[in-house]
This record gives structure tokens, C-alpha cells and sequence, in this order.
């Protein structure tokens, strides 16, 4: 599997985002126990909700709006799901905010640390948000997330210009990324959704026949 990239397209905010990059995780770590190869993975970003403001607030309060009396039903689902896969969702803690500063922190991770500081600083921001209420809007919450992490240069990245990562948003555009996550492999092919472990060790063993 040497040589193999998978660009992982999320957002920090998105539960089943969370999940499948949690499966994949596992998934990679069976395979590379079994003697085969880790892939290179890239975190991509992607925006559910670009409109959220700045200030933060309960993001259940969102979720209402947008969801009306479906809304308990929808999150008691995933908080099951997720639950399955060793994760904890504490929707009654999460704040909703912007999520442009937490994707310009993943591409400087990306530059300055490499792809696997990226994953363990993705996982960290998931953990922040969907466990600890942390508002992954304030920068300075982001750079102690980053100091965690091991990842440098935190906060002037975080407070500087956003003109590359609107032109990575585009290129998940132009590539036709609607829904997160989306999985794709060595830039060709497209795998939707939070899938099952033993689905993502198949592809990885495909790759690596």
C-alpha cells in the first residue's frame, strides 16, 4: 500500500465525520498489525455550515430549527452509532460556531507537521467539540487544541489569511464533494459515507494486493 493517499473530506462539526474517521483509524491499525502498509492520509476541508456566525452558541438550538420534533430522534441515532465506536456525543455541550479558522489550523498542521500530525489534530478538534463543548471558533482554544497536538506556528496561521483555504473549498467543489465524509483514494476513487471497519480493512487489503 506504499504510496497510497486517502483525502478525507470533513468538517470539525460533523458527527459521522467523526465516526468514519474514527472506523478508518481502526481499520488502519488491523491492517498495518497484519504486516501491510499504512496509507498516507490527508485531511480535506469542508464546510456543513459556512454561515455560522463567530460568537458561538448551543448548537442544539440549531439543530432545532433546522430539524423541528425530529430532532431528538436524529441525534439519539448517531449518539448511538457513535457510542458503538468508542465516541461519546455530548450535543447538550457542543457550541455552534464558524469553522474556517479550525480548517486553516488543519491545513498549517498539514504544512508544518506533516499528514499524520493532521489526523491526530483532526481527531483532537473532534474530541473538543463533540465531547467537551470547546469553541473550536476562538483562536486561542485552537492553538492550545495545536500546542496539544505538537503542531507549531498555531496561532499566527489561525490569524492569518483564509485565501487558500477558500480555494480548497472550491477544489472539494470542483471535485464534486456534496456530503462529508467522502473518502477519496490516490485522487480517482470516491468512497461516501462513514462506512463499517470491516468494509474500510477490504479496501485497504485491495490496495495493498
Amino acid at each position: 500500500m506504499a504510496g497510497v493517499r486517502i483525502e478525507v473530506f470533513s468538517d470539525v462539526v460533523c458527527p459521522w465525520c467523526y465516526i468514519g474517521t474514527r472506523r478508518l483509524s481502526a481499520a488502519v491499525a488491523t491492517v498495518v498489525a497484519d504486516g501491510g502498509s499504512a496509507p498516507d492520509v490527508v485531511m480535506r476541508p469542508f464546510q456543513l455550515d459556512p454561515s455560522a456566525p463567530d460568537a458561538p452558541s448551543p448548537v442544539l438550538e440549531s439543530y432545532a430549527r433546522r430539524f423541528g420534533g425530529r430532532t431528538q430522534e436524529l441525534l439519539g441515532r448517531v449518539t448511538d452509532v457513535a457510542r458503538a465506536d468508542g465516541i461519546e456525543l455530548r450535543f447538550d455541550r457542543a457550541l455552534r460556531a464558524n469553522t474556517r479558522r479550525a480548517h486553516v489550523l488543519l491545513e498549517h498542521a498539514l504544512d508544518v507537521a506533516g499528514p499524520a500530525a493532521q489526523w491526530a489534530l483532526s481527531d483532537l478538534l473532534f474530541r473538543a467539540y463533540f465531547e467537551d463543548g470547546a469553541d473550536l471558533g476562538d483562536p486561542a482554544t485552537l492553538d492550545a487544541i495545536a500546542t496539544r497536538a505538537g503542531v507549531a506556528g498555531a496561532r499566527t496561521a489561525i490569524e492569518g489569511g483564509t485565501d487558500r483555504l477558500d480555494a480548497a473549498l472550491q477544489d472539494a467543489s470542483d471535485r464534486g464533494v456534496t456530503a462529508v465524509p467522502t473518502f477519496v483514494v490516490d485522487g480517482q476513487w470516491s468512497i461516501p459515507g462513514a462506512q463499517d471497519v470491516g468494509t474500510f480493512e477490504r479496501i485497504l487489503r485491495r490496495l495493498s494486493a
